[in-house]
């Protein structure tokens, strides 16, 4: 039996194409042995070291972090971008969860709200 994956993409209307906040804009969430991998494509215009996207969180729907990507560096000729969290264990119970991009200078971008069902 294959395990479940969840996974989601979309399109955003016109894509923000060169966003100046950070954009989650696909997820794929295969779950395997009681834990998840994220493979989360971000879309960001990373402006170089001063001023980029430099990770993606995953939250309860009460604000508690589940777990958090650390991007190190810009992604100024990768755009999009796709980077994967794995090991992640949700609360027990947990159905839904939110995804929210941040960038270095505080800005988030839209919460992406995911069922994990």
């Amino acid at each position: 039996m294959k395990p479940p994956i969840l996974a989601a993409l979309f399109t955003l209307a016109p894509l923000t194409a060169i966003a100046d906040i950070p954009e989650i804009i696909s997820v794929e969430a295969p779950q395997s042995n009681g834990t998840w991998r994220f493979d989360v494509t971000v879309l960001r215009a990373d402006e170089g070291s001063g001023h980029y996207a430099n990770g993606w969180g995953i939250y309860t729907l009460e604000g508690t972090e589940i777990g958090y990507r650390i991007l190190a560096h810009p992604h100024v000729n990768e755009r999009p971008f796709t980077r994967s969290l794995s090991g992640v264990a949700l609360p027990e119970g947990t159905t839904t969860i939110i995804l929210r991009p941040h960038d270095l200078v505080g800005e988030n971008g839209p919460d992406l709200v995911l069922n994990t069902e």
